[in-house]
This record gives C-alpha cells, sequence and structure tokens, in this order.
C-alpha cells in the first residue's frame, strides 16, 4: 500500500498550515484493537512547507516546480524524494531534506497545487478566507516581515491562479474565515 499524499493551497493567510498542522496531529497514530497482532502502526505524516522552499519573494513559481520534480515524481516513482530548503537570512539555497516514502505525505503552500502536482497526490484541497481576514493573518505571523511584499506576493499569486487554475483541481474546498 502505497503513503497518501495530501496537497494544501490557497492564498496567503488563509490557513493553509493551521490547517495542515491540525491534519498531521490528528491522523490515525493507531488502530491498537483492529490491527492484527505482529503489524505496525501507521506511521504519523511528514508536513512539507513551501514556506521552507521559496528562494524569496519572487520564488512561487520555482517552488511549485521544485516540489514537483524533487519531491512529489520521486516520492510517486520509487525515487529520492527531498527538498531544498531556502535560507531567508542569506538569501541562498541551504540543505536538502530527505523523505521517508514509508509515510503519509502532506504538501502546504500557495503553490502546492498545480496540473503538475495533482496527479500525484491523493488529496487536493484549497483553503481560503475573505481577503481582509487573510491579509491581517500574514502580516501580523510575520510580525512585519512581509507588510514590504505583499502586493508583489498578491501579483505573483494572481499569475499562478490564471496559469494553474488550483481550485479546479481541488476536491475539497475550505472556507477558513
Amino acid at each position: 500500500m502505497r503513503p497518501v499524499v495530501v496537497l494544501i493551497d490557497g492564498p496567503s493567510g488563509a490557513g493553509k498550515s493551521t490547517l495542515a498542522t491540525a491534519l498531521a496531529a490528528a491522523w490515525p497514530a493507531s488502530a491498537d484493537s483492529a490491527r492484527p497482532a505482529g503489524t505496525a502502526a501507521p506511521a504519523s505524516p511528514t508536513v512539507v512547507r513551501l514556506d521552507d522552499i521559496y528562494p524569496g519573494w519572487d520564488g512561487l513559481e520555482q517552488a511549485s516546480d521544485h516540489i514537483e520534480a524533487e519531491l512529489l515524481r520521486p516520492f510517486r516513482d520509487g525515487g529520492v524524494p527531498r527538498w531544498r530548503r531556502h535560507d531567508w537570512v542569506a538569501d541562498a539555497p541551504a540543505e536538502w531534506h530527505g523523505v521517508a516514502r514509508a509515510h503519509p505525505l502532506i504538501v502546504e503552500g500557495c503553490g502546492a497545487l498545480t496540473r503538475g502536482t495533482a496527479p500525484l497526490a491523493d488529496l487536493r484541497v484549497w483553503v481560503t478566507a475573505d481577503d481582509a481576514v487573510r491579509k491581517r493573518r500574514a502580516l501580523a505571523r510575520d510580525n512585519g516581515g512581509f507588510d514590504a511584499h505583499w502586493e508583489g506576493w498578491q501579483r505573483q499569486f494572481e499569475r499562478f491562479l490564471a496559469r494553474e487554475r488550483p481550485l479546479e483541481l481541488a476536491d475539497f474546498v475550505i472556507d477558513a474565515g
């Protein structure tokens, strides 16, 4: 049985990270009474966050391409799934992280759900919220670090929406407003 892959996408501040954290925490760790003796408990999911991957404030498309080529395709095709962290302080690529193919995988972030990544996932979720709510959440979360980049990120995200049409690829839509 292959591990489940969940993609969680949506605009900034919609609640993707919160949903991914809650889903990972609620993942069935075991069903001891129903599991045959001697079988292993299901593995906890690995959560990969695109915030750790974007190569800077203009890197949404590059991060989408990166998770498809380096993480999701190898995860599904028997390769070596991995992702590379971006060091925001040094503004440079940082270390690589391997992902165990025996664990379920949750990938969350703006740009996770594309025409290329959708077929590689078992569940595709779009999270949304009112624009004013999203902006307030996102700017509060980053303690001023996002303020100067909000408009540019939104333009980049709108180009992503037009190009990939991720809402049409989603199995579920959650309004987290």
